[in-house]
């Protein structure tokens, strides 16, 4: 036999209404064209699905004992139509840093809600991950802690404003006696060259991200500069956080792409960066 999905949705919808006419309305057919689809179903199936009278209409035996498959049936058919619909919109995905975990959040809302929808797979990754993740194709865009690795194309810059110190928690002395950690990656600017200036040692790592980075602070390998998202959202027993106090301590983060490989949804992915950013 072959498939007969319309005739066997009206055989479900019958089956669970029990009357041809309450089906139809259901199904947004006519009563007339259900009967028939239930018609047609059985002799493609060479059995009676339905007694029908004029007071009720009821499963016959063998129509109870296909109940079960012809739903199975319809489930099947429904989930192949919401995936074929899936992958027939563009599709676009987007590493970030977990820092930014809200705002990726927001763009994804953001572009589901456009006309065409443009569907985003999220990927959280750390600086070196999301660059070489790029530079091979796997991600198509992904918001980076800038400077961007040589190569890639940044647009749609942003800052976030540090103002605390991860402190061993079991540290109670000034925070200022610890070495303080500073990522090789971060923007030039006056008030970081303070900081450093400040303090007797720096260990300048290659801190991919904020996450491996406490580890180090938890293990007294020194004091990290964060922004207070993070004090928010971290809750670690073997961290403390510190305020500080060094105005124009900032760490920027844009949108980055590989050269030369601009799509419309990168455009739309872009646009909804500086939309979620501008706007609430």
């Amino acid at each position: 036999m072959l498939l007969m999905p319309r005739e066997i949705q009206c055989f479900v919808r019958v089956a669970d209404r029990l009357g041809f006419s309450r089906a139809a309305a259901d199904l947004g057919m006519s009563q007339p064209a259900v009967s028939q689809a239930v018609t047609r179903l059985e002799k493609a199936l060479g059995v009676r699905l339905f007694e029908r009278s004029a007071r009720a209409v009821r499963l016959t035996p063998q129509g109870r004992a296909l109940l079960g498959h012809a739903v199975r049936v319809v489930d099947a058919v429904g989930a192949l139509e919401e995936e074929a619909a899936r992958l027939s919109r563009p599709a676009i995905r987007l590493a970030y840093p977990p820092l930014a975990g809200p705002l990726a959040a927001r763009i994804a809302r953001r572009l589901a809600a456009r006309v065409p929808a443009v569907a985003v797979d999220l990927q959280a990754a750390g600086r070196g991950g999301a660059a070489r993740a790029l530079r091979e194709g796997e991600v198509s865009v992904a918001i980076l802690g800038l400077p961007a690795p040589a190569g890639l194309t940044t647009a749609t810059r942003f800052h976030v404003t540090v103002d605390h110190l991860a402190v061993p928690a079991a540290h109670r002395g000034d925070p200022r006696s610890l070495p303080l950690l500073l990522p090789r990656h971060r923007p030039a600017g006056s008030a970081w060259a303070r900081l450093a200036a400040a303090r007797h040692r720096t260990v300048a790592e290659e801190l991919d991200d904020f996450g491996p980075a406490l580890d180090l602070v938890a293990a007294g390998q020194g004091a990290l500069p964060v922004p207070s998202l993070l004090t928010r959202t971290v809750r670690r027993d073997d961290v403390r956080f510190v305020p500080i106090e060094e105005d124009g301590l900032r760490l920027a983060y844009g949108v980055v792409w590989a050269a030369g490989r601009v799509s419309p949804e990168l455009v739309a992915v872009v646009q909804a960066v500086q939309d979620a950013l501008w706007t609430r």
